[in-house]
């Protein structure tokens, strides 16, 4: 069974207060992309050696195969489902990792629903929900993978309206690694932030100067180049630009054709029609 994980960008993105519990309640909204991975899984049959087998393609991916999203989803639906069969998983991985769109998130959650879908679960939506919260603060909106708001430290979803249809989509990845708990610990407040999910009912001519990333001000300063792309997109005729999430990722929404541009090799960028 094959499925497809895509990716996300954030529409806005504020950091309203530090909680007890160490994380910080956020303020954006979800906008599932056409950008996507591809996700195989088939049964294993008459093996005693592992119930789990795990091959990639594609970019990198770094760490140990019990770091792995996809791994640590089987596991999860395996220790209340012992009867889950041996598996063989392969993941060819387009969506560049760490850079603010989701992808490891996707194939996590992916992982949950093809596995409830091929072996008949019967895990309803609430449910797949809570086992992707243990993997992770975002991927439980991938289970629904339509665009909400997310409150909270992203696991609070709200379905929203959002009708972008016919609009380019430009991502840049420079490769630039961003340290999320860097860009965290020197993060400015905004407790009276407008929220996202009102903000993206406006015409999108209004976005430049009221959806704001809150990641930007303290990321551009350590990684100047991430500005110069926002400023290139807009540039070449954005409606909209911005970081995705904590970086690196930098996107551009236009509403006509996107011109051509030369951008660094070493830079991943993709272009899509949203």
């Amino acid at each position: 069974m094959v499925v497809f994980p895509n990716a996300k960008i954030n529409l806005g993105l504020r950091v309203t207060a530090k909680r007890q519990d160490g994380y910080h309640e956020l303020d954006t909204v979800f906008m599932p992309i056409p950008l996507k991975d591809i996700l195989e899984v088939i049964t294993r049959h008459g093996v005693e050696d592992s119930d789990f087998s795990f091959s990639q393609t594609g970019l990198p991916i770094p760490g140990e195969l019990n770091s792995n999203l996809c791994f640590k989803a089987y596991k999860l639906l395996k220790k209340d489902h012992p009867d889950l069969p041996s598996i063989k998983v392969h993941l060819h991985k387009i969506i560049p990792m760490g850079a603010g769109m989701g992808g490891g998130s996707s194939d996590g959650a992916f992982m949950l629903k093809l596995l409830n879908e091929k072996f008949n679960l019967q895990l309803d939506q609430s449910t797949l929900k809570q086992y992707a919260l243990q993997l992770g603060s975002d991927c439980p909106f991938f289970i629904d993978n339509t665009p909400c708001s997310a409150t909270g430290r992203g696991e609070i979803l709200e379905p929203i309206s959002l009708d972008l249809k016919g609009k380019n989509l430009v991502l840049v990845c420079p490769g630039i690694h961003v340290s999320t708990a860097q860009a965290f610990a020197n993060i400015n407040l905004s407790p009276e932030a407008t929220s996202s999910k009102e903000i993206v009912k406006m015409p999108i001519e209004e976005w430049k100067a009221l959806l704001i990333n809150d990641f930007e001000e303290t990321v551009f300063a350590s990684h100047p180049q991430l500005k110069i792309i926002k400023d290139e997109l807009y540039e070449m005729g954005a409606e909209y630009a911005a970081m995705s999430g904590s970086g690196s990722t930098v996107f551009g929404i236009f509403h006509n054709e996107v011109p051509a541009k030369q951008w660094p090799e070493h830079y991943h960028v993709f272009v899509e029609k949203i």
